[in-house]
């Protein structure tokens, strides 16, 4: 039997994760002032980041996508992976 101080409900875990959640925008978003400076060519690297950051995003959601429409759709028993339907085979 559990003690009830370790019993949590799903309202509770939600209710802590909001409270972390809001605490680390809070800590976020204090700023403090800098004293530097940007030049122009860290626009283009930055840009060039969020870019590359959205093609590896959107790439592993394609790769997720396909594993699961495969999942789901199933694959034709006997088929092998990388073997192409009526080519011949090297043993031929």
């Amino acid at each position: 039997m559990l003690l009830p101080v370790f019993v949590t409900t799903q309202a509770a875990v939600l209710h802590r994760l909001f409270r972390v959640v809001f605490l680390l925008v809070a800590c976020l978003s204090v700023a403090s002032p800098a004293d530097a400076y940007l030049d122009p060519g860290t626009g283009s690297m930055l840009l060039s980041a969020v870019i590359g950051v959205a093609a590896a995003v959107s790439l592993a959601v394609k790769m997720f996508w396909y594993r699961l429409v495969g999942l789901i759709r199933g694959k034709a028993r006997g088929s092998r992976p990388g073997v192409v339907d009526g080519a011949p085979s090297a043993d031929e």
